[in-house]
């Protein structure tokens, strides 16, 4: 399908919010390889970065907090947004527990004048990617090892045993779209990997 045709099944406000300069900056990984960490870094150290907070039918872990972490929707009202074509993208990353991106959430950012920097999994990571083609900065961030992976799952004792096993064999298969992102970013060190996530980023933005 051509890009003429695929812009015609994108929805109005969709459409609207693509008129816009601001560009993306997509952080995806395996959970547990340290985006979060890396985001949060960058966003202390690029003032014109602002996070694209997700939506999530799943409930809050520790001490998330709504609008900051996640907007935490209840199953029902996701699957109603994405019937109404409130969402860029989403996806049930596991079984019952839906994540996305808002329409409204990009609109929000951009109205600011303001980058959006995104933390989402690998998947919806790729799906921001096609829908906003070169505006958008796809960002890998590798594990060292899978051994590694496992050990920092365990170091934060939030979650049981099955968890783990779960978020171990997805990993093993988001590794596998590494080469599909424009930039991969090994962490095997926190402060090498900033530093190289900065500069990435800056030169993405011409700052």
């Amino acid at each position: 399908m051509n890009e003429t045709a695929d812009r015609l099944l994108i929805p109005l406000s969709y459409l609207r919010i693509m008129s816009n300069t601001g560009k993306l900056i997509i952080f995806s990984a395996p959970s547990g390889a340290g985006k979060t960490t890396i985001v949060h870094r960058l966003l202390s150290n690029i003032s014109i970065l602002e996070f694209s907070v997700s939506a999530t039918s799943r409930a809050p872990r520790g001490d998330e907090q709504h609008g900051v972490d996640y907007y935490f929707i209840s199953p029902d009202e996701f699957r109603t947004r994405v019937n109404s074509d409130e969402f860029v993208e989403w996806e049930e990353v596991y079984p019952g527990q839906m994540y996305g991106t808002l329409l409204s959430e990009v609109d929000r950012i951009w109205r600011k004048g303001h980058h959006v920097i995104f933390d989402v999994d690998v998947k919806g990571g790729l799906n921001l990617k096609k829908k906003f083609g070169k505006e958008a900065l796809g960002i890998f961030v590798r594990p060292p090892s899978m051994e590694a992976l496992e050990e920092r799952l365990r170091q934060r004792a939030t979650e049981p045993e099955e968890k783990i096993k779960m978020r171990l064999e997805k990993a093993a298969s988001e590794l596998s779209f590494e080469s599909r992102f424009d930039v991969t970013i090994v962490n095997d060190n926190l402060e090498r990997a900033v530093k190289e996530a900065e500069t990435v980023v800056k030169n993405f933005l011409n700052i």
